[in-house]
């Protein structure tokens, strides 16, 4: 669900900038992206302004107009620093406490989101999802390998041409790049899982 925001906050406003910066470099109108990601022109001004959030879906369809990723846009989205403490890593070590990461909502799921699980570019991408909604949505098909786990709750995975796999709490399944796939909740409780996306 794209939701329109009365304030930005930090995340939106570099996310949305990163989506300029790229369809600038694309040689793109806003009208031409807007377009090509099946979205309105006015709700992808606000959003390069910080003034939106996309859905899971609709950053899907912006990073295939711009010929990218949906997790290196994510990466844009940085939240604003909180301050506080903060826990020294190694160098090749990136920590992401359970009130950070890139975060967006799912289309057309109120309690359902995405959530990025680490902040820069690295060999895979996890993030956390939670899902809520009975319906599927669009496809998502992407270059990258995928691996979904399933944390808690029931799901319904759609690979395409009738193909679907029931996936339970502690169920795992691998599918290749290229492969069309959307994922929906079937069991009583909202369910839980953990995607790891390859990189690029």
């Amino acid at each position: 669900m794209d939701l329109a925001l009365d304030q930005p906050d930090a995340a939106q406003v570099s996310l949305g900038a990163e989506i300029r910066r790229r369809r600038k470099e694309s040689g793109l109108t806003l009208t031409n992206l807007a377009a090509q990601a099946r979205i309105s022109h006015p709700f992808l001004s606000q959003l390069e302004r910080g003034y939106a959030r996309p859905s899971m879906t609709t950053l899907e369809r912006i990073a295939t107009a711009l010929d990218t990723s949906q997790v290196s846009l994510m990466l844009a989205a940085k939240p604003a620093d909180v301050g506080g403490d903060v826990t020294p890593v190694p160098d090749g070590a990136h920590l992401v406490r359970s009130d950070e990461g890139a975060t967006l909502p799912q289309e057309g799921d109120e309690v359902g989101y995405a959530r990025l699980l680490v902040g820069e570019n690295v060999s895979f991408y996890p993030q956390e999802q939670v899902l809520g909604r009975r319906e599927y949505a669009d496809y998502f098909q992407h270059e990258q390998d995928e691996w979904v786990y399933v944390v808690a709750g029931e799901i319904e995975v759609d690979l395409s041409d009738g193909n679907f796999v029931g996936l339970r709490a502690g169920d795992s399944l691998y599918y290749a790049g290229n492969i069309p796939h959307r994922w929906r909740l079937v069991g009583p409780d909202i369910a839980k899982v953990i995607v790891v996306q390859a990189s690029q």
